[in-house]
């Protein structure tokens, strides 16, 4: 960490907290941790004192807090106030500020730079398993510390600019997400329309349905074999051939889990994606699903991509059929499901409305793409910053 500032070792600025109690049994707390990589201190969770055991530190508003396995990823920061009067073990060590010396916000900057990251992990030693942050060495690592109008001035100058990359952040965002609900409205117009000219059918009308299932985990001889076995975390393509895990035939004879040829149209009617996601994709290879998929085989007056397609662009209806399951999962109904209705063209301008419902899909694909590389250069404005920052160049 290069500066122009001079230098102070941090036990020069930094005193263990030793404020402790022993939790009463039926008092309720709050016990607090540190996330990775300066994502913050937050509540871990509400425990009454019987359910812990052994003294534990009290955390105050404003003490640097860190994890002893875990500096060396980042996880450190200020205690917010929110937060004060919540409880950490040993494990997370607090320190009070001498704030004469240190403005707690300019530490609360500082150790979210790489360089101090850095720091924290030659401060730690320990097998591979059993690293831990060392007090003494972490205490006697030296700092740049200008005088504390300076150290005010710079937290000013960073938070400003923190500010606006949050500003862009959310901009962006903001576009982003009025771009794709855009093109989803284009799309679902777009089929809108042919009711006017072609028979509108219930989805029960024009596929056959199938479910799946998942074979006893204790079983190997079910889990032997190269027949796909997709779930929802495979549904992450328009067209799958392959999946993460894979079934034996006897699995496919003796569970649920039966095999479905190619050219069905999977989708996942349980889980926590149905928030915000329906996702289908076109079967391209035999395989099965398990229990939270359903497999849509259309009729010949209807092609697979279609339906896919349609199933894209009628996102926003579908999820409106979604309910919460008694452990607040999400779940679609089949009969809720086969109840949906599409309108059905003849072949050759289902074929068209493929190529256009392409297009605006690839158009939020590109869009996409350009989010997360805009998102990748915001990320990178705030370490930019704060080098400059604490290299005494802001």
């Amino acid at each position: 960490m290069n500066s122009k500032w001079p230098t102070v070792k941090l036990g020069e600025v930094l005193r263990r907290s030793e404020d402790t109690i022993e939790p009463i049994t039926d008092t309720e707390y709050r016990e607090i941790t540190v996330r990775l990589w300066g994502k913050g201190v937050v509540e871990r969770r509400r425990a009454v004192g019987a359910a812990l055991s052994g003294r534990r530190f009290v955390a105050h508003t404003g003490q640097f807090i860190a994890s002893r396995i875990d500096a060396r990823n980042g996880a450190m920061g200020l205690v917010p106030a929110s937060l004060d009067g919540a409880l950490v073990t040993n494990d997370f060590p607090l320190f009070n500020l001498n704030t004469a010396r240190l403005e707690s916000a300019f530490l609360g900057w500082i150790c979210r730079m790489s360089g101090f990251v850095e720091l924290c992990l030659r401060a730690s030693e320990g097998t591979t398993n059993r690293v831990r942050l060392k007090e003494d060495r972490f205490l006697a690592l030296e700092v740049p510390l200008p005088q504390i109008a300076e150290q005010r001035r710079i937290v000013a100058k960073i938070e400003e600019l923190a500010a606006k990359i949050q500003e862009a952040r959310n901009l962006r965002e903001q576009a982003m997400d009025e771009s794709k609900d855009l093109q989803m409205i284009l799309a679902a117009q777009t089929l809108d329309r042919l009711t006017e000219d072609y028979p509108v059918r219930t989805l029960a009308e024009v596929v056959t349905i199938r479910g799946g299932g998942t074979p006893a985990k204790a079983d190997p001889s079910y889990w032997s074999g190269s027949i796909p076995w997709i779930t929802p975390k495979d549904m992450k393509r328009r067209e799958l051939s392959d999946a993460i895990d894979h079934i034996s035939e006897l699995a496919t004879r003796n569970t649920a889990a039966k095999q479905i040829a190619p050219n069905a149209v999977l989708v996942v009617v349980r889980g926590m994606i149905l928030v915000h996601t329906f996702p289908s994709a076109v079967l391209r290879a035999s395989a099965a699903i398990n229990q939270d998929m359903k497999a849509l085989i259309p009729t010949d007056e209807l092609l697979p991509e279609y339906l896919c397609a349609a199933f894209w662009a009628y996102n926003s209806r579908l999820l409106a059929l979604v309910e919460k399951s008694s452990h607040d999962t999400r779940k679609l109904e089949t009969d809720k499901l086969l109840g949906s209705t599409i309108a059905v063209p003849p072949i050759p301008h289902q074929r068209r409305i493929i190529a256009e419902l392409g297009a605006l899909e690839a158009k939020a694909q590109t869009l996409k793409r350009f989010q997360t590389a805009t998102a990748a250069e915001l990320d990178a404005l705030l370490p930019s910053v704060l080098s400059n920052a604490f290299a005494g160049e802001l």
